[in-house]
């Protein structure tokens, strides 16, 4: 099987584990996709991996309930280590060797994130799943996937989503949205395409890795994304 990266970063969000539920992790999704995550990494690509927890709780949504933002924020950080744990469950099933690196100290069910060991575990074959965000209130996950992709020195960041790239406008509501296959990051920044946040894709632009979006909705999409297949949409500064 040929690779087209040696290290990526995978961003998948908390909704991504909820299948056709309405909250929580639905087992046959999860299931599909460490299937799709061990099939890449056994052919050589080394795997990071950064997972929100919009599934469970978000800290945003939380704040406008009259949850303290900051209280919110370490909720939403707690939930992305339940989802890292399941997914790392997951995929051990299917005997990969993974680690779960958290912001946030919890010596009892995850390691600390350290770059340099994060980096060791990625050279020996591991799949390291980056839990709590940044460890810090106000960041989205976003923004955490962009600093871990940076600080392991990872080629690209790919971004599952529920549609196939970038858009004009968000296609799920405006049936004229355009699909764009390439866009540089100012003009992401500057046309508030509905890619990453602004800090996320200042910090990518400023490492120079490129984002990849792609669609989740079509069963074996993270194995074709990964392994370099053109299935969505590319932001980078050499973007025609």
């Amino acid at each position: 099987m040929n690779t087209r990266y040696k290290r990526v970063l995978l961003k998948l969000s908390g909704e991504a584990l909820m299948g056709d539920r309405r909250y929580g992790i639905d087992p046959e999704t999860l299931a599909r996709m460490a299937d799709e995550i061990v099939e890449v990494q056994a052919a050589g690509v080394q795997i990071a991996m950064v997972i929100g927890g919009g599934n469970i709780f978000r800290g945003v949504s939380g704040a406008t309930q009259g949850i303290d933002r900051v209280a919110g924020d370490h909720m939403g950080m707690l939930a992305t280590v339940i989802n890292s744990l399941a997914l790392q469950d997951a995929l051990e099933r299917r005997g990969a060797h993974t680690r779960v690196n958290s912001a946030i100290t919890m010596a009892e069910v995850a390691e600390p994130f350290i770059r340099r060991r994060a980096i060791r575990h990625l050279e020996k074959g591991r799949i390291v799943i980056c839990a709590a965000g940044t460890g810090n209130p106000f960041f989205t996950i976003d923004s955490a996937a962009a600093l871990r992709a940076s600080e392991l020195k990872c080629e690209i960041i790919f971004k599952a989503t529920k549609v196939d790239g970038i858009y004009t406008s968000d296609p799920e509501k405006d049936p004229s949205a355009q699909k764009i296959p390439h866009a540089t990051y100012q003009r992401v920044l500057a046309d508030r395409l509905q890619v990453m946040d602004a800090a996320a894709i200042d910090l990518a632009r400023s490492s120079s890795i490129p984002i990849y979006i792609f669609s989740l909705r079509e069963h074996g999409n993270i194995r074709r994304a990964l392994l370099g297949e053109s299935i969505g949409s590319i932001v980078s500064d050499d973007a025609a």
